[in-house]
């Protein structure tokens, strides 16, 4: 049973809060739905004060607006948003995947390099319903391997986050991203910090690079 199947009966708000942002992230709730806590309260079976505190947190989290009088919503993603969670996204996997090369990637060295040969044989079969789940993977692992688990939890919000908003398109030049992936892999396991860190931070640039490619495609269009 999923978190969005909760009954909820006895749900505190930290499940209410799973279950909301599953959806969002899996696109069954849609930016601009209205979140009414009288019908949220009625799916939940609890009464609207962890419904409040759930969207409250929600709403800390950039998936949900809170209007006085008006209630909330579902979050419309913003490219000011984007650019500054990628911007943040930089700066901690590049921690993420130096202190992952000082342990030559710990005990998920072997996942890391399996999650890569994966990626790139999908990549190679055009197999792009596969992609998106190996990138989180990929990129999850690094942070694991870092073994700072403040950074993992905080990288992992990010990512949510970024995945979210950009809907995976950051990821559609496949061929350069499992290129990277493959190199950042590569100097992690070879216990090269310094690499590790240059490499992840190139990739990273590219994807902000490709945030102003949209940006200004969207404006011409």
């Amino acid at each position: 049973m999923t978190a969005s199947q909760h009954d909820g009966r006895t749900a505190p708000r930290a499940t209410v809060a799973d279950a909301l942002r599953e959806d969002i992230l899996a696109g069954r709730l849609s930016p601009g739905d209205r979140l009414r806590e009288v019908d949220l309260a009625e799916r939940f079976g609890v009464s609207r004060i962890p419904i409040r505190e759930a969207l409250s947190q929600l709403q800390s989290e950039g998936f949900v607006t809170l209007v006085r009088y008006r209630g909330a919503t579902v979050s419309a993603p913003s490219g000011s948003a984007a650019r500054e969670l990628v911007q943040i996204r930089r700066g901690l996997e590049v921690l993420a995947a130096q202190l992952a090369a000082r342990s030559r990637g710990g005990a998920v060295a072997a996942e890391l390099e399996r999650v890569v040969r994966l990626g790139r044989s999908a990549d190679l079969s055009h197999a792009h319903d596969e992609l998106p789940p190996l990138i989180w993977r990929f990129h999850t692992l690094v942070a694991e391997a870092s073994g700072n688990q403040q950074l993992q939890a905080m990288l992992e919000q990010i990512l949510e986050r970024v995945s979210w908003i950009f809907g995976q398109r950051l990821e559609t030049r496949t061929p350069i991203s499992w290129s990277d992936h493959a190199a950042i892999a590569q100097a992690i396991l070879n216990g090269s910090p310094v690499q590790a860190g240059y490499l992840m931070d190139e990739h990273i640039a590219r994807d902000e690079d490709l945030l102003d490619d949209m940006d200004a495609g969207g404006s011409a269009g």
